[in-house]
């Protein structure tokens, strides 16, 4: 069934057509996303279980989970360290256990001795014998012919007051409509589209996802490969991209200002530089160029690897919006990351007679006072700081330029509210955006579709791959001699401490624990400590004193993990590495190999190491390359972890999968083009199926 363009009769009926969708229930319901027929035909399924047949008591294995019926031999309350109920069943085939630590005394009723149970659960081994935990169960009768599920029982995400039944019931009642075709789903796919890429129609796909036959492969269907599910992932992954290109086509119907200038401080400016720009760098300056000469305001992502030299292309792009009078704001994710920032920006503007001013969230009264009015009265020039940028009292003179970094760490709607806050008299400020974290390029045309991507893939002439080997901890006290070593070589120490659980405080208690034993171990040495509870003045003292080499060996949290550029740091030592992700590990070891000389990376892990945690450690060994390391890293631990769209609310998937689904994209793009072109109508449609509400982060 193809309509163009039509409000689905679906989409319009409210949930409380539905039987037992009350006040009640459909509050419960709008948590998850589901406020009309259609929501609920598009909450899909997690997992599924197989409780089409009953599984004999005496077949049973410790770990299978199955559906079995039997007769109550044996129910009792048992009173220990807690009191719980057991109950005791049979089928003539062997004997099982029923454990109960929740119970009512309904529940005891209902499981007395010669009552027919039929249960559902995961089998383990109990104290006497096999048992299952908390099992589902229900009573029967048992003269009757067992009746099983007639297809695979579907596993919904749920929430709090909302069970797996009612939700399977409320499904149930919704695709009966649809097999009735007394609702009205259109494929919003056009015919020849769906033909042509060979896909089920949208109508089979839903009835297979939420009842799937008995005969169903199971683990076809667990990793998300079937015909069915490539079905709904290639039309989410559609809506998706088109939301991006609705962002992308709405940004370029805007104005922007041209930021043109006589070119007399880009000019000074890579004069004074010590060193030639790379030809990677030369050209993504010229292609930024390119866009903010234009009067629509450029969207582009830079992404280069660790020590590229993105931050020299972003001051360049600074110094146009300088020179066409115009303000330029540099937003950074961290406090320490924003003041590297500062730092550099400072160091290099400041000769050029510019103003760079500094926002964080820590600023005193008096100072942030200061810092507003100035940026307020356009005195400030760049104003460089965290998300603290786009706080309502934050009020630009003229902003032309935003450079954001690291992007994957700032939602969406961060990013596109600085745009707005920037936005004066119809005219919207540039966009350039940076990240250290290179994905590859089908990826990038996907989660950032509305954007302009530039690489930096070239390393600045002189730096030397680093020297990555990988030790047990056990072996530290090699480990120190080696920081002894190079200490007495006159070459600094980088010493990292990584998370030993998720608190900060534990890390930051290790770190101080780390540097008072090296100190003591290390005495000829001086040593220094920087963690995420110092004082914002003392990481400072503490960095600067590195960076002039007034310390020899820095212990650190992951704070460092962006941020310092000490040429002299030659090693680094990182404890725990197998805690870490790859981009994590890479961005931390980029902070060594700065200078000409060569320079080493120690991975020290806590056995026994994981798979996966092996396999990290390794790629880290074997490769300098970011590319390559985010590409192992996407393998690995999957795009909702690379890209961080856990925090930023960008691409929240419901059954595509950005790793597992890559050979869609190329259909995806066509698809997208076609609608745009031939079907305008339906896009609006589809985006609303798939994504709703989350689109209007666009107009924040």
């Amino acid at each position: 069934m193809n309509q163009t363009a039509r409000q689905s009769d679906t989409a319009d009926l409210p949930l409380t057509k539905l039987k037992g969708v009350g006040p009640r229930v459909a509050e419960r319901l709008s948590h998850l996303g589901i406020n009309t027929v259609q929501d609920l035909l598009f909450h899909l399924p997690l997992r599924y279980e197989d409780r089409t047949r009953i599984t004999p008591i005496g077949s049973l294995r410790p770990g299978d989970t199955a559906v079995i019926q039997g007769k109550v031999q044996l129910t009792e309350v048992k009173f220990g360290k807690r009191r719980m109920l057991l109950s005791r069943i049979g089928d003539g085939t062997g004997m099982i256990g029923l454990r109960f630590f929740h119970f009512n005394a309904q529940q005891q009723q209902n499981l007395a001795r010669g009552v027919t149970v039929r249960c559902y659960g995961e089998v383990r081994v109990g104290q006497q014998m096999l048992e299952i935990a908390h099992p589902e169960y229900q009573r029967v009768d048992p003269d009757s012919i067992p009746e099983v599920q007639p297809h695979l029982t579907a596993i919904y995400p749920v929430t709090e007051g909302l069970h797996q039944l009612s939700l399977r019931k409320l499904t149930d009642q919704v695709l009966d409509l649809l097999t009735q075709d007394r609702l009205v789903l259109p494929d919003l796919l056009p015919a020849d589209l769906i033909r042509q890429a060979d896909q089920p129609e949208l109508k089979a796909a839903l009835l297979y996802i939420h009842r799937p036959p008995p005969d169903a492969p199971l683990d076809v269907l667990s990793e998300g490969r079937h015909v069915m599910q490539q079905r709904l992932a290639l039309e989410e992954l559609l809506a998706h991209t088109l939301s991006l290109r609705k962002l992308r086509h709405r940004s370029q119907q805007q104005q922007a200002p041209v930021l043109k200038g006589a070119g007399a401080l880009i000019n000074n400016f890579i004069t004074a530089l010590p060193y030639t720009l790379t030809g990677a760098q030369q050209r993504v300056v010229s292609e930024i160029e390119h866009d903010i000469h234009q009067p629509v305001p450029m969207q582009r992502l830079v992404q280069g690897d660790v020590g590229s030299g993105k931050t020299v292309v972003a001051a360049m792009a600074v110094l146009h919006a300088v020179e066409a009078k115009l303000q330029a704001a540099v937003m950074a994710p961290t406090e320490i990351l924003a003041e590297q920032h500062f730092r550099n920006f400072s160091d290099w503007l400041t000769p050029l007679g510019i103003h760079v001013a500094w926002l964080s969230g820590k600023l005193k009264a008096a100072a942030r006072r200061k810092a507003l009015a100035s940026i307020a009265a356009g005195e400030a020039q760049v104003i460089v700081g965290t998300h603290a940028l786009f706080q309502e009292q934050v009020e630009f003179d003229r902003l032309g330029l935003i450079v954001v970094d690291e992007q994957h760490r700032f939602g969406v709607h961060q990013r596109l509210s600085l745009r707005e806050k920037g936005a004066q008299n119809g005219q919207h400020p540039h966009q350039l955006i940076m990240t250290a974290t290179p994905i590859p390029r089908t990826l990038a045309m996907t989660v950032y579709a509305d954007l302009d991507c530039s690489v930096i893939d070239e390393l600045p002439p002189g730096r030397k791959p680093v020297e990555t080997v990988v030790l047990p901890d056990q072996r530290r006290d090699d480990v120190v001699q080696r920081v002894e070593h190079a200490c007495r070589e006159g070459r600094q120490v980088y010493w990292v401490c990584t998370l030993i659980e998720e608190s900060e405080a534990l890390q930051c208690q290790a770190a101080e624990d780390a540097a008072r034993e090296l100190a003591e171990v290390l005495s000829e040495f001086r040593v220094g400590l920087v963690h995420g509870r110092m004082k914002a003045d003392q990481k400072e003292q503490t960095m600067a004193a590195f960076k002039n080499g007034e310390l020899d060996l820095l212990v650190a949290t992951t704070v460092i993990e962006v941020g310092v550029d000490v040429p002299n740091a030659g090693l680094m030592i990182i404890e725990n590495s197998e805690r870490l992700g790859l981009s994590q590990l890479h961005q931390l070891r980029g902070r060594v190999g700065r200078g000409s000389q060569a320079s080493a990376c120690v991975l020290m892990y806590h056995g026994p190491l994981s798979e996966n945690a092996h396999a990290r450690l390794g790629i880290m060994r074997e490769t300098n390359d970011g590319f390559e390391i985010a590409r192992k890293d996407l393998e690995l631990r999957g795009p909702g972890e690379v890209l961080g769209t856990r925090q930023t609310g960008l691409m929240q998937l419901r059954i595509a999968d950005l790793q597992r689904d890559q050979a869609l994209l190329p259909k995806v793009m066509q698809s997208a083009d076609i609608l745009l072109k031939s079907y305008p109508d339906n896009v609006e449609l589809l985006i609303n199926r798939w994504i709703g509400n989350a689109t209007q982060y666009a107009e924040v």
